[in-house]
């Protein structure tokens, strides 16, 4: 539904964005995900028509942006992070204004408005005026003028930035119910927003494409993987030759100490789960057991790890590497 391909935008000789490349299928809710001034409003003002590319391709259901315009523009839905509201404006009178400008038939724009709204969550709000909303119902404001010509993809750039977090969970659920009939793609920073609503994430850091994969599978490649913390007590060297004796461990840590008591972190091998191993041979071995608790890397490690260090995770799903 959508095609990246190798686009980059330059002002002077300074990159916002560089070789950028990712796709995302029908239906599928892509997170953009990226620090602060990392590129991802640049990508998706160029996606959307409103920036043109210095180098590269993008194209919407089929359509090159900036050879078909007019037609990839009745193809997206576009939140950007400010909404573009009418304050003085009823809900109802707003979105009949923008089904207007966005070519939609007078014999349909009823049915679209309604739908607009009922798929919002707006039909006890279509006569209040705008200005009078919350925060968190402008934003909703803001999905149904983007939505409201029923476009095939929606692009929503940080859809809950400023929200408290009732409003957070509600926008989180609505962008869910969207997927149902549109295509998503979700620019954030904010991490929950992507590891609980997103099917892949797309990272960018610095203009440049890290990754791209789903959470779980980014999760899983992260170094430091899966593993076990745990408290123990007795001779370091006895505690380090038991755990090396387990083939699943394939690191251990100690990170703190007292006395003869230790925090040590056990990485063990992608899908193995040696924990029960681990307890048996600790006792079996006379070593004290205080706590023992499973642990895996998050999106926020990997997010950390590829946007600090620049270190590429390889995308298994693709054919070709990203860049």
């Amino acid at each position: 539904m959508i095609e990246v391909e190798h686009l980059s935008k330059l002002y002077g000789s300074t990159a916002a964005i560089e070789d950028v490349t990712f796709s995302v299928e029908p239906g599928e809710i892509l997170g953009f995900l990226g620090p602060n001034g990392a590129g991802k409003t640049t990508t998706m003002r160029i996606l959307s028509g409103y920036l043109p590319a210095s180098r590269g391709t993008a194209k919407v259901a089929g359509f090159e942006v900036h050879e078909n315009l007019m037609a990839v523009r009745q193809k997206i839905g576009y939140l950007p992070e400010s909404p573009p509201l009418y304050p003085e404006m009823t809900v109802q009178g707003f979105l009949s204004f923008v089904a207007q400008i966005k070519g939609v038939s007078a014999g349909d724009r009823a049915a679209r408005i309604q739908t607009a709204l009922e798929k919002t969550g707006l039909v006890d709000k279509r006569k209040t005026l705008i200005r009078k909303l919350s925060k968190g119902y402008r934003q909703r404001v803001g999905i149904a003028q983007a939505i409201v010509h029923d476009p095939p993809v929606i692009i929503l750039d940080e859809p809950t930035v400023g929200l408290d977090p009732r409003q957070i969970i509600e926008v989180r659920n609505l962008i869910k119910q969207l997927a149902n009939d549109h295509t998503v793609i979700l620019s954030t920073h904010i991490l929950p927003e992507v590891s609980m609503t997103c099917d892949r994430v797309t990272i960018i850091n610095r203009g440049r494409v890290v990754a791209t994969n789903t959470p779980d599978q980014l999760m899983a490649q992260l170094n430091r993987g899966s593993g076990y913390e745990l408290e123990v007590e007795g001779d370091w060297t006895a505690i380090e030759h038991c755990l090396n004796m387990i083939q699943a461990v394939q690191s251990i840590e100690p990170y703190s100490s007292s006395e003869e008591r230790y925090r040590v972190r056990v990485v063990s091998e992608s899908g193995t789960e040696p924990g029960r191993e681990i307890a048996g041979a600790l006792v079996r071995s006379g070593i004290g057991l205080y706590e023992m608790r499973r642990v895996q890397a998050s999106l926020e490690d990997v997010f950390l790890e590829l946007t600090t260090e620049e270190k590429p995770v390889e995308d298994a799903t693709a054919e070709e590497p990203e860049v």
